[in-house]
This record gives C-alpha cells, sequence and structure tokens, in this order.
C-alpha cells in the first residue's frame, strides 16, 4: 500500500523501462504546457527521471500561471519553470524553443454558465501554441467526452469511430482536436492526441469519489453505471510513449483501462473493504461515456496497475485519511454539463 504522498509522487513519476526508451530516441527539450494541473507534475518529473535513466541530458520545462501553487516541488526535482498567461500571445510569444511539447491545457469544470471562456482555452489557446511551435511536434491532451454514450455492451467507443460529444465541454474539446488537426495538415506539425478518461492517482479520480460515497454512507447514482479509468501512472507512461507516434494527420489514442468496469460491483468491493455495504439510488442506463483502449494498449502498453490493486490502493487511502483534492471528476454527468 502506499502511505504517505511522497511515496505516491514517486510511484506516479516512475518511469517504465518503454518510456525510457523512447526519451533516449527523442531528440531535444521538451516543453509542458499547462504543467501545474493535477497530471501535470508527475507527468513532468516522469520524463525527468526516463531522460536521467536514459542518459540524455536535455531541458525539461514546466509552463503556467501557478496559480495555486508553488512551483518549488518541480524545480526541486530539476525541471525548469516558467509563469505565464498561456492565453496572453504576448507571453506565449516569449517562451523558449522546444522541438518536443506536451500541451495540457484545458477548461472543463464552470464550463457551463462560462461557455465563451471554455471555448477559448480549448479552442484558441491551441492555435495560439501551434503558432508559437510550428516546427515542433505535440502530444496533445483531449478526453474521452469527444465520444457519445455508447452501449456498455459495445465494449467502447473506438479510435476510429466518428467523435459525436454531448454538451458544450465536449464540443469544446472535440474544437481542440480539430485546431490541432489543421495546424498538422496546413504546418506539417507532428501530433498525437491524448484521449484520456478517467485517472486515478488516491488523491482524485472517479474510484475516490465512488469510494468516499460508500464511506460515507451517501447513496451512489446509477444512471451512469459504467465506467473506465487508469492509474494516473500508467496514464502518465502511455503519454510519453506517444511521441514515439506523432504523425501528420495526427493520431488519437484512447488511455485508459482495459475493462468497462460496472459502478454497482466496484462499490460493492469498496463495501467489502470499508467493512460498509453501499447504498444506491437509480438504475443503470445501457449507455455510458467509455472507451475501448484495446489499439492504445497495444502500441503503448503494458500497464503496470491492475483494476483490482488499484480500487485497494484508493480503499486504503480513504480509510487512512489521506489527503484528497476535493476536485470530483462529475463522471455521472450523462448531459455533458460540467
Amino acid at each position: 500500500m502506499i502511505r504517505t504522498e511522497a511515496e505516491l509522487d514517486d510511484r506516479l513519476s516512475e518511469p517504465t523501462p518503454g518510456v525510457i526508451e523512447t526519451l533516449a530516441r527523442l531528440p531535444g527539450d521538451i516543453v509542458f504546457l499547462g504543467v501545474a494541473g493535477k497530471m501535470g507534475p508527475s507527468l513532468a518529473r516522469m520524463a525527468k527521471r526516463a531522460s536521467d535513466a536514459a542518459g540524455v541530458k536535455r531541458r525539461v520545462i514546466g509552463v503556467s500561471r501557478f496559480s495555486s501553487g508553488d512551483d518549488a516541488p518541480l524545480r526541486d526535482h530539476g525541471i525548469e519553470t516558467i509563469r505565464c498567461d498561456l492565453l496572453n500571445e504576448s507571453e506565449v510569444d516569449k517562451l523558449p524553443d522546444a522541438p518536443n511539447v506536451v500541451y495540457m491545457p484545458a477548461r472543463k469544470f464552470g464550463a457551463t454558465g462560462d461557455e465563451a471562456a471554455t471555448w477559448a482555452v480549448n479552442c484558441y489557446l491551441p492555435a495560439l501554441v501551434c503558432k508559437r511551435y510550428p516546427r515542433s511536434r505535440f502530444v496533445a491532451f483531449s478526453t474521452g467526452n469527444v465520444y457519445p454514450l455508447s452501449p456498455v455492451s459495445s465494449g467502447g467507443s473506438r479510435e476510429t469511430d466518428p467523435p459525436n460529444p454531448v454538451g458544450e465541454y465536449g464540443m469544446s474539446a472535440l474544437g481542440r482536436e480539430r485546431i490541432f488537426e489543421y495546424f498538422s495538415r496546413t504546418r506539417g506539425i507532428p501530433v498525437s492526441i491524448i484521449r484520456l478518461n478517467y485517472a486515478v492517482d488516491l488523491r482524485y479520480g472517479v474510484l475516490v469519489d465512488l469510494a468516499r460515497k460508500v464511506q460515507a454512507g451517501e447513496p451512489v447514482d446509477l444512471a451512469m453505471g459504467h465506467f473506465n479509468t487508469i492509474w494516473q501512472g500508467d496514464a502518465n507512461a502511455l503519454t510519453l510513449r506517444a511521441f514515439d507516434h506523432c504523425s501528420t494527420p495526427p493520431r488519437a489514442f484512447n488511455v485508459t483501462g482495459p475493462e468497462t468496469l460496472s459502478v454497482r460491483s466496484v462499490c460493492e468491493r469498496f463495501g467489502e473493504l470499508f467493512g460498509k455495504p453501499p447504498q444506491f439510488t437509480g438504475v443503470e442506463s445501457d449507455t455510458a461515456l467509455l472507451s475501448n483502449a484495446t489499439a492504445t494498449l497495444a502500441e503503448l502498453g503494458p500497464l503496470r496497475v491492475p483494476t483490482d490493486q488499484l480500487i485497494e490502493w484508493v480503499a486504503d487511502w480513504v480509510a487512512g485519511g489521506g489527503r484528497l483534492l476535493n476536485k470530483p471528476t462529475r463522471f455521472e454527468a450523462r448531459d455533458g454539463k460540467f
């Protein structure tokens, strides 16, 4: 089990042999845009650790406003940091050159009611960055929300399925992908697109949401009765491995776990671990927001942390009073409103 945040951060940023091989081949520095989000610090640290393990000297640079935290933890691990408002074109123009860019900025929560800002972050900002880095390769984050709800029996949407997002957040996320595709096609920028859902790092994630409800004796809504999830350390590894597959036009990767998980079954397992039976409300729908990661895992895998182990880690962390970010995923939203 994972007992401390220091151990958690170390596990999340531990590179796989495949990541070390990828970063040994990758030429030049790496810039992480939007590095201060939930996933960015461990991802940037994994890139630094893999580069060091491969004997490659490169700058790993994290860019963000750092509005909600200090950049010292990144600098302590050898990652350079730059404070920048990425919506400010003059500030973006001053960023250092780099042949490799990990693009992470996104706006999801608060999208309903402030749709214009959501579209600005998710669509206008990618254009600014592509204009700044026209000769770089990009690994750009997207989301499984570009897909529609799919039948549970289907195993989830595949990368070759046509996007059909529900709600303005999902539509703006598809817009972000289209902006990258436009610049990839017109300026020859190689891009890999990471369609992620849902990463868990013990302090947040869909499994944490469910575990907290079971522990507190709160009813769990079964309307979105199925989901995918992945250990964030594995998501980090798959993301960096995607540098090997940047292409023009972009290639998309569904980054998630291999199983279609049942909310009911997962909560019942948490109930066993907590010694407290879960409470439910509603009934399962025959559709859910699901991604099929078969092609991605065959290309970029394997995963290190199976779902059963991840559930036990989450239960132990929550029961032991581990620090939580208190940022619910709202995975249960079926109307695309966040």
